[in-house]
């Protein structure tokens, strides 16, 4: 009679834990297909999830602009983004700084396809250029401010996605487009293949991964320590391997001031 009233009491808990067990929304920036990064992301959330005995849901928003909404309202409880968005979501709704990936610096690049008679950024003077949303920081802002200060004109095409920007590309529908190099390395090899980078920008702090303010600070930094910690497994080691990450270490918010520093102004939470 005791044991089966321990085993009762026993499963009893092990309900209620899994009842009332934590979980978060852990967004990522759509650079790519939403089916794309569910598939290179899930994984990595489950590792997570494993390690912090927190529940870390994937999510992620059709596209970039519809990602910097759910930002401003605070949607997402940790959030993977650009550096600017970092520097924006920071001051509101108040994202506060976990982890970036380590030893990295993020480069904005041009690409053209391989065939192409195109040779640096002036020949692009009066074309039609891909960029993923108006806001992504390596992939679109870097590049214009670059061709603004050498007095290139050029229409921007905003196609939603990295992904989508390496596509239209490469299939001559637009002769220039804005990426960074982790999804340019990560994009299908069949359009990967051809393209050639143009261009390449000076490198500043990579993507913070980021915690809404209302998280807990035990909880904020057990995934902190999470992130961390992967790299130095051989399981989690080639779980980032899949995301083109050798490794990614603690942060806090001033990581990115090189980032204030430039004064973007794409992006206003007051309005």
């Amino acid at each position: 009679m005791r044991i089966k009233i321990a085993l009762i009491s026993l499963l009893s808990l092990c309900l209620s834990t899994e009842l009332y067990a934590k979980e978060y929304t852990f967004g990522i920036v759509p650079q790519q297909s939403s089916k794309k990064l569910a598939r290179l992301w899930t994984p990595v959330l489950q590792k997570l999830s494993q390690d912090t005995g927190i529940t870390l849901k994937f999510s992620t928003a059709k596209d970039i602009p519809t990602f910097e909404k759910r930002l401003t309202e605070g949607h997402y409880d940790i959030a993977y983004m650009n550096p600017y968005h970092f520097t924006v979501f920071n001051q509101s709704p108040g994202y506060i700084a976990l982890a970036h990936q380590s030893d990295k610096r993020i480069n904005g690049i041009m690409v053209v396809r391989y065939d192409s008679s195109l040779t640096n950024l002036k020949d692009l003077n009066g074309a039609t250029i891909a960029f993923p949303s108006p806001a992504a920081f390596a992939a679109t802002i870097l590049p214009t401010a670059n061709m603004r200060n050498q007095n290139i004109s050029f229409d921007s095409k905003f196609v939603s996605s990295h992904d989508s920007v390496y596509l239209a590309v490469s299939r001559g529908l637009l002769p220039a487009g804005g990426g960074i190099l982790r999804t340019f390395n990560n994009t299908d090899p069949a359009v990967r293949d051809t393209l050639r980078i143009l261009w390449k920008s000076d490198g500043y702090t990579p993507h913070a991964f980021a915690a809404h303010p209302a998280i807990p600070a035990e909880d904020r930094t057990l995934i902190a320590n999470a992130l961390a910690m992967l790299g130095r497994t051989e399981e989690g080691a080639k779980l980032l391997a899949t995301l083109n990450f050798k490794s990614i270490q603690l942060a806090d918010d001033t990581q990115w001031d090189d980032v204030r520093a430039l004064k973007i102004t794409e992006l206003n939470t007051e309005d």
